[in-house]
C-alpha cells in the first residue's frame, strides 16, 4: 500500500523541485528523489523516463523514506545507487584545459574530434556545465592572455598576436570594450585615463559616481567623502581623476539620487567596467530582477544555468564596481537573510526596504487613478422609451407572431 506524505508549505521548493525533474537535471540528483503515484515507483531527477503529471508526483529527501512509503525504485535510473558520474565531467574539463593553451581558437568540430562526440552534444554539456559556450570561453581566455602580456609591458601587437588574435582589427571588434580602456591604457595601470567624478549627499550618504568618456566606471556609497576618494584613487592608481560640475556625469548623477529617493524606478545608464564573462552573465541577470523584488544567490546562479556556482555569484555580486545600477542589492540569502553588501548591510536593508515602499506607493496610486477613472454606478440610469415618438413596428412581426 503506497501512502502519500503530508505535503509541506513550501509551495516555491516544490516547484523548483518539479522544474529539476521536468529539465532532468542531473544537479539535482542526490539532493531527492520523485515518486508516481499511478505506478508506485520512484526515481531521480534525471531520469530519461516520460514525465509523469504533476498531481501524480510526490517528493522524499532520500530513496529511504520512499521505500518506506511504499514505493520501489526505478529500473532506468537506479535512484537506490550513488549517482552516476558524469562521462562529460572529464571531456567539459579537458576541453577548457585546451581552449586555455591553444595559440588560436579552434573551431566547435575540431574540439569535437579532439575530444570524441558529435558537435552538438559538446556545445549542449559544455554551456551546461560550465555556463558559457566554448567560443566564449576561448575569448574569454585570449583575453585574460592579452591583459598578461599589456601588465608584463608587452607592445600591444605583439600582446594580441601571442594570445592567438589574427589581427588588430577582430580584438578591436570583440574584446577591447571588455578591457574598459584602450589596450594601451590599461597597460599603464589607466595611466593618462581622465576620470571624471561627483560627490553628492544621497538618502544613503555620501554618493561617488564617476565616469571616463565612455561611461559610468563607478558608483559607490560610503561615510564621507575622503573614504570615497581614496577608494576611487586605489581602484585607478594611475588615472587623472577630476572633479566634474557639468555636463552628462552630473545627469547620470541626478538619475541615481533619484533612483535611490524612490523617484526613478529604473536606470538606463551608460556602463564602462571591465568584467570576465561569468561576471557579466551574473550581472545581466541581476539587472533582470524587478525593482522592489529579490533573489537568492542560489536562483541566480540557477538563471545563467551554473546551479552549483552559487558562490561564484556571491563573488561577482561583491566585486560589482557600480552600486544601484546594477542592483546586486536585490540579492539575499536562501534563508532570507541579507548577507553581505559590499556598501554595507544596513544600505542594502534600506535599499530593499525603499524599493518596496516605492513599489507599493505606485501601485497604490494606479489603483486610486483607475478607481476615480471608472464610472459611478449609482449615476447611471436605465434608457426611459421616449413615448412622444411613434414606434414603427418591422412588417413582419406580425407574420412572425401568426407562425408561432
Amino acid at each position: 500500500m503506497v501512502r502519500m506524505p503530508y505535503a509541506p508549505a513550501h509551495l516555491s521548493a516544490l516547484d523548483a523541485r518539479w522544474a529539476a525533474v521536468l529539465g532532468r537535471d542531473r544537479s539535482s540528483d542526490g539532493q531527492f528523489v520523485y515518486a508516481v503515484g499511478t505506478t508506485g515507483i520512484y526515481c531521480r531527477p534525471s531520469c530519461p523516463s516520460r514525465r509523469p503529471r504533476r498531481d501524480h508526483v510526490v517528493f522524499f529527501e532520500a530513496a529511504g523514506d520512499a521505500e518506506r512509503a511504499g514505493y520501489r525504485a526505478c529500473r532506468r535510473c537506479r535512484p537506490a545507487e550513488p549517482p552516476p558520474v558524469d562521462p562529460w565531467v572529464d571531456r567539459i574539463r579537458r576541453a577548457c584545459a585546451h581552449l586555455a593553451n591553444a595559440e588560436a581558437r579552434p573551431s566547435l568540430s575540431t574540439l569535437a574530434r579532439h575530444l570524441g562526440g558529435s558537435r552538438y552534444h559538446l556545445q549542449r554539456n559544455f554551456k551546461r556545465l560550465v555556463g558559457i559556450t566554448p567560443r566564449e570561453y576561448a575569448d574569454a581566455c585570449r583575453l585574460a592572455r592579452v591583459k598578461r602580456g599589456l601588465r608584463a609591458g608587452e607592445a600591444v601587437t605583439g600582446a594580441l598576436l601571442d594570445a592567438g588574435y589574427g589581427s588588430a582589427s577582430r580584438f578591436y571588434e570583440r574584446a577591447a570594450p571588455k578591457l574598459g580602456m584602450p589596450p594601451r591604457t590599461y597597460g599603464r595601470g589607466g595611466a593618462g585615463a581622465t576620470i571624471g567624478y561627483v560627490m553628492v549627499a544621497s538618502p544613503l550618504g555620501r554618493l561617488l559616481v564617476a565616469a571616463t568618456p565612455r561611461g559610468i566606471c563607478s558608483i559607490a556609497l560610503a561615510s564621507s567623502d575622503h573614504e570615497l576618494e581614496s577608494s576611487l584613487r586605489a581602484e585607478y592608481p594611475a588615472a587623472v581623476l577630476a572633479h566634474a560640475s557639468t555636463g552628462a556625469l552630473t545627469r547620470w548623477t541626478r538619475q541615481v539620487v533619484d533612483h535611490l529617493a524612490g523617484r526613478l524606478p529604473r536606470l538606463d545608464l551608460p556602463l564602462d567596467i571591465r568584467a570576465t564573462s561569468f561576471q557579466w552573465q551574473v550581472w545581466q541577470a541581476l539587472s533582470s530582477i524587478p525593482y522592489g523584488e529579490t533573489r537568492t544567490y542560489k536562483e541566480v546562479a540557477k538563471t545563467i544555468g551554473r546551479p552549483a556556482a552559487v558562490r561564484a555569484v556571491a563573488r561577482a555580486c561583491a566585486t560589482n564596481p557600480v552600486a544601484v545600477a546594477i542592483p546586486c542589492h536585490r540579492v539575499v540569502a536562501s534563508d532570507g537573510r541579507l548577507a553581505g553588501y559590499r556598501w554595507g548591510r544596513r544600505r542594502k536593508q534600506a535599499l530593499i526596504a525603499g524599493e518596496r515602499r516605492a513599489r507599493r506607493a505606485r501601485a497604490e496610486a494606479r489603483d486610486r487613478m483607475n478607481a476615480d477613472e471608472a464610472p459611478d454606478s449609482s449615476s447611471l440610469r436605465p434608457l426611459a422609451l421616449d413615448r412622444s415618438v411613434p414606434q414603427v413596428a418591422h412588417p413582419l412581426v406580425p407574420e412572425l407572431r401568426r407562425r408561432r
